[in-house]
């Protein structure tokens, strides 16, 4: 059963979902899979540069958060481009302090 409810959640996914919100989900997934990647690296080899673990940490899930913000804003709003202006105004402020934060 478990099994078949899964074949029929992605089989809906596939058919529903426009192209612009696959390519938004699937930057979730990279996102996820590089912050995994951070936290095992930290894990295996040690924070010596902690400050760069915890701005690139960081990084990924502020990214993650705005993404999830512009995924939610695309799919309900009919005003996608000032969504994705939002979302790459607030990514820079973002990145700026990250930067900074590593200094």
């Amino acid at each position: 059963e478990l099994s078949a409810a899964v074949n029929t959640t992605y089989s809906d996914y596939v058919a529903t979902l426009t192209p612009r919100l696959k390519l938004i989900d699937l930057f979730l997934v990279f996102l996820v899979a590089l912050g995994i990647l951070q936290f095992v690296y930290v894990l295996l080899v040690g924070n010596f540069p902690f400050n760069a673990f915890l701005g690139g940490f960081i990084s990924c899930v502020g990214q993650f958060v705005l993404t999830v913000s512009l995924r939610l804003q695309i799919k309900s709003a009919t005003n996608a481009e000032r969504a994705f202006g939002d979302f790459v105004f607030a990514s820079l402020i973002l990145h700026f302090v990250v930067y900074h934060f590593i200094n």
